[in-house]
């Protein structure tokens, strides 16, 4: 199965189809770059508007069009993407989903993003499979499913929520609550960017200072219980300052089951 098409499946999985009304704004400026967005939204089934300049798409804005998620680059001329998500931020709930695309990938740019209200980025170029992957994450996370509590698989993992168990190519993995309970959170949000102060709230419902190894212990645990990394076509992939988020390995970059 080819690594777009795995990811595709996901997301017909766990994303539902966009409603009729649902639309994704693009603010892009190259016309190449801004045209293969749209042809790749619209081969899976996203309805996209498309503007060059921020003033054109805080115009869309101001009359509330229904946007379902907005995709952001960084650098325009005039009004650029920080300063749109600086006024959505500013004047809409914290609730529409928001993706910087963007060359600009230093951490401390992230950080600044991330700090302004960005819910993920994307570096440049970015790859239609993640650029995929990433929206149905954070259509996922603003539209939840009806029934959080179901069963799923990603990729060989088996999620049964029933049962509190996690199987690895139907191998039962020993587990501990906690260490389910994160798992569990990574494998239902792949590219999902979770805080250590998000982590903590979800999982263990209270502050664990940065001074603990409790996260950095759990963490580690699963990365080894699950054989996180080529052979399950996994990335546990960690920053001190931003967080960490479960990634989808290509298949160039997969190794063969032992």
């Amino acid at each position: 199965m080819s690594y777009l098409t795995q990811l595709n499946r996901i997301l017909a999985l766990e994303t539902p189809m966009p409603e009729p009304t649902s639309l994704i704004a693009l603010l892009e400026d190259d016309p190449a770059q801004s045209a293969w967005m749209q042809q790749t939204l619209s081969s899976a089934g996203y309805a996209c508007q498309a503007f060059d300049e921020g003033s054109a798409l805080l115009a869309a804005l101001r009359t509330r069009k229904p946007f379902a998620l907005l995709l952001l680059d960084w650098e325009l001329p005039g009004i650029n993407g920080m300063e749109v998500l600086r006024w959505v931020r500013a004047n809409h709930s914290d609730t529409l989903p928001i993706i910087f695309v963007t060359n600009r990938t230093l951490e401390s740019d992230l950080i600044e993003g991330l700090n302004a209200g960005a819910d993920d980025y994307i570096g440049k170029p970015c790859r239609p499979g993640e650029l995929l992957a990433r929206i149905g994450a954070q259509m996922r996370r603003h539209q939840p499913s009806a029934n959080p509590d179901e069963n799923f698989t990603l990729g060989d993992f088996t999620i049964d929520r029933g049962r509190r168990q996690i199987r690895l190519r139907e191998e039962p993995i020993p587990l501990t609550p906690k260490e389910f309970d994160l798992a569990a959170l990574f494998l239902r949000h792949p590219w999902r960017l979770f805080s250590r102060d998000d982590l903590s709230a979800l999982v263990w419902n209270r502050e664990i200072p940065s001074s603990s190894r409790t996260l950095d212990t759990h963490l580690s645990n699963i990365r080894k219980k699950l054989r996180i990394g080529p052979s399950t076509g996994t990335l546990l992939s960690a920053s001190y300052a931003l967080g960490y988020r479960l990634e989808l390995l290509p298949p160039s970059t997969q190794a063969s089951p032992l």
